[in-house]
């Protein structure tokens, strides 16, 4: 029998339309040769144009999900991306505290490409306190950073996106990802930060439209090439290519947004084998 490929155990939200949660961390990580465990810790009803309504499991659930396939497989790295409530943020914290060596990649889902609020203030401070100082590298979009590193009750606290990763840095974290989808730029920046300072930055040509599930994309390719052996910086650069790939092969099946084509990479051969066989 052939070995196993590297395990990736992912705590997200279902989506129905396929675009971002668990299906987008599933097909991220099988398309880029990992093998996929999925825990739910929401039901979600949504489609490419917005979030309509979360539901959130017992968290009880969500642990004994984890803890089921733990007790079973071997997982190389965690990666966690909507979470639903406070309660589920510490019955993850806990789950994962069991497994300090396994690198753990945190995407900070705080609200959907619409604008639709789905992280609580206390969830944000739940979070803070209990996951990103267990976490190897956490990937905020602009906005997010900002939210995470505001200083609490400081309406006039305004800080550059250099000094958010500061701040989320004293938190316990390794690294910072912060992405610059929504910053008013040429070209989206995205700057990788350790506690030595700024790692990599790396510029990509500003997409037209907008996508459903680039953020669990991204994170998720990073938790695959991770999986797969890179050290942090050298898997920061290959899966933010893999993203830009997704997006630029990127279609739009509803009235919303673009989604990722994950499988871009298949979708190329067959048509080179089709080109050749002609």
């Amino acid at each position: 029998m052939s070995s196993s490929p590297p395990i990736v155990l992912t705590f997200a939200a279902a989506d129905p339309s396929g675009g971002a949660g668990l299906q987008a961390d599933i097909l991220t990580l099988s398309s880029m040769g990992c093998h996929a465990l999925s825990v739910v810790t929401a039901v979600t009803v949504q489609d490419t144009v917005g979030v309509e309504d979360v539901f959130p499991l017992d968290a009880e659930w969500v642990a004994d999900q984890a803890r089921c396939v733990l007790e079973d497989m071997p997982v190389t790295v965690f990666k966690i991306g909507l979470l639903g409530s406070v309660e589920i943020i510490a019955a993850i914290a806990e789950v994962v505290s069991d497994y300090p060596e396994v690198p753990l990649v945190l995407d900070p889902v705080l609200s959907s490409g619409r604008g639709d609020e789905l992280a609580t203030d206390d969830m944000v401070v739940a979070m803070r306190e209990l996951l990103v100082p267990q976490t190897t590298l956490i990937t905020p979009n602009s906005l997010e950073a900002r939210r995470l590193a505001i200083n609490d009750g400081d309406d006039n606290d305004d800080p550059s996106l250099e000094e958010c990763a500061r701040r989320i840095l004293t938190l316990g974290c390794e690294y910072v990802l912060i992405t610059g989808t929504h910053e008013n730029t040429a070209q989206v920046v995205n700057v990788l930060y350790s506690q030595d300072g700024v790692v990599r930055s790396d510029n990509w040509q500003r997409l037209a439209g907008t996508y459903h599930g680039s953020g669990c994309t991204l994170a998720s390719a990073i938790a695959a090439t991770i999986a797969n052996g890179l050290p942090v910086s050298e898997a920061v650069r290959d899966a933010q290519e893999y993203t830009w790939q997704t997006l630029s092969s990127g279609y739009r099946p509803g009235m919303g947004q673009h989604v990722p084509d994950r499988l871009f990479w298949a979708r190329e051969e067959d048509a080179e084998n089709e080109q050749k066989a002609n």
